[in-house]
């Protein structure tokens, strides 16, 4: 079967970025089967993403001379084998939901996604994981062993080769240096009433305020709480009838969507980071 792969690049934008890259594929027998670009005329820069089969070049070789094709361009780029699982690290506390709507996706093969463990600060969901048969590790942390504890984590998300970290309500505050290391590979969700109702019982508060619309934010996590580049977004209407377990319901279901995609868009290689902005080639 000859091998797929999938090119993604960014770089400033000028004449001959779109034939520079067609006639490199060209050049080596590929043959384009998927692409997209965008131009962003506020920063200047230009963005693209290429699905193409290849059988005169093994991913070795095509490596190396876009190493040397990259500087003319000032291109920043990588490449990928297309149709290999994402190796994926799920973090979680007590609220299962995203947890579960994941690991189902991932068994039901709605997510090219291999998730090779889940981290907790609870127990709550390791009969969750065994019935997957995924690893559940339970790390405990507080203000005593913060350091610690994030030390273990990063041990296992380096040992099973994740390339991405979910955070699927995992309600613990990581440090800077963790946000460092894992940094435009780990995912983030929380209810978009941020930077509003922040705290505790988030849903209450917005009853109590009458909101009308509910929703969820996805994102890359940083040292910025809260604040890293969006990746997807959604809302649900709300109106005066709804109790708080009916707005609490409907945003745990708004939460999961939105994380599915984001994690689906990012594992098959659409997400390009565009300052503190996403480009997402759907």
């Amino acid at each position: 079967m000859t091998p797929s792969y999938i090119l993604t690049l960014s770089c400033p934008d000028r004449p001959g970025i779109v034939h520079a890259v067609s006639g490199f594929l060209l050049e080596r027998g590929g043959n384009i089967e998927e692409a997209a670009q965008y131009s962003d005329l506020a920063t200047g820069l230009f963005f693209m993403r290429v699905r193409f089969v290849c059988a005169q070049a093994n991913e070795a070789v095509l490596r190396h001379q876009l190493v040397q094709l990259a500087p003319g361009f000032e291109m920043r780029w990588a490449l990928h084998e297309s149709g290999q699982a994402m190796p994926c690290v799920i973090m979680v506390s007590k609220e299962g939901h995203c947890l579960n709507d994941l690991l189902f996706r991932c068994k039901s093969g709605l997510l090219d996604v291999d998730v090779r463990a889940i981290i907790s600060n609870h127990r709550d969901f390791y009969q969750l994981a065994a019935s997957y048969n995924v690893p559940f590790h339970h790390i405990e942390v507080n203000a005593a062993n913060k350091a610690q504890a994030e030390a273990r984590q990063l041990e296992i998300i380096a040992s099973e080769g994740a390339q991405l970290v979910v955070l699927a309500r995992y309600m613990q505050i990581l440090s800077n240096a963790m946000c460092d290391q894992l940094a435009g590979k780990a995912i983030n969700i929380h209810h978009s009433f941020l930077p509003s109702f922040k705290g505790a019982k988030p849903y209450h508060q917005a009853h109590q305020r009458g909101v009308k619309l509910i929703g969820a934010t996805a994102h890359y996590v940083t040292a910025d709480l809260d604040e890293g580049p969006i990746i997807e977004q959604d809302v649900a209407r709300v109106d005066h009838s709804k109790t708080v377990e009916d707005l609490s319901a409907l945003g745990r279901d708004t939460e999961s969507q939105v994380l599915a995609r984001a994690v689906k868009w990012h594992s098959e290689h659409r997400v390009l980071l565009d300052g503190h902005k996403t480009v997402i080639f759907k």
